[in-house]
C-alpha cells in the first residue's frame, strides 16, 4: 500500500490543497474502492462487523481490543455452546459476557470452559444478585 500510495490515494487527493483535505479523505471507502465489490463481500464474511446471538440483536465486533470482541449479556448466549468465530473460524471472538446491568461477569473466548468450568460460581452470583432472571444449571442445552 505503501509503495502504491500515489495511485491508491492519487485521485481522491487531486483537489487536496491542505491538510484539511487530507483529514477529510474516506480512507474506508478508498480501501473498498481498491478491493473492489468481490474483495469487500469477502472480507464481510471473514471480518463481519457484528455477530448476532440466538438471543439477541446484532452486536458490534470491535476489532480494536487486542482480540476481536463482543459485548453480550450473557443470556443472549444461551444455547451457544462453542465460542463464535471470524477468519472462516480460525479465529475465536471474544466474549465479554455481561450481567443483565450490562456490568461485565466475564471475558472468554473459549466459551465451552467457561459453561463447564466457572458457569457454576457465576449462576450462583447472578441467581443471588438478578433472582428474577433464569440461571440455568447447563445453558448450552438452550
Amino acid at each position: 500500500l505503501v509503495a502504491e500510495a500515489a495511485n491508491v490515494f492519487g485521485p481522491y487527493l487531486s483537489d487536496a490543497v491542505g491538510r484539511a483535505d487530507l483529514e477529510a479523505l474516506d480512507i474506508a471507502s478508498v480501501l473498498e474502492d481498491r478491493i473492489g465489490w468481490d474483495g469487500r463481500k469477502q472480507l464481510e464474511r471473514w471480518a463481519p462487523e457484528t455477530w448476532t446471538p440466538p438471543g439477541g440483536r446484532p452486536r458490534p465486533i470491535d476489532y480494536t481490543a487486542e482480540t476481536p470482541r463482543v459485548h453480550v449479556r450473557v443470556q443472549q448466549v444461551f444455547g451457544v455452546a462453542e465460542s463464535p468465530t471470524i477468519l472462516g473460524g480460525r479465529e475465536p471472538l471474544t466474549l465479554v459476557l455481561l450481567s443483565p446491568a450490562d456490568r461485565p461477569i466475564q471475558i472468554t473466548s473459549d466459551l465451552a470452559a467457561f459453561w463447564s468450568g466457572s458457569w457454576a460460581e457465576v449462576r450462583k452470583d447472578m441467581a443471588g444478585r438478578y433472582p428474577k432472571h433464569d440461571w440455568p444449571i447447563d445453558p448450552r442445552r438452550r
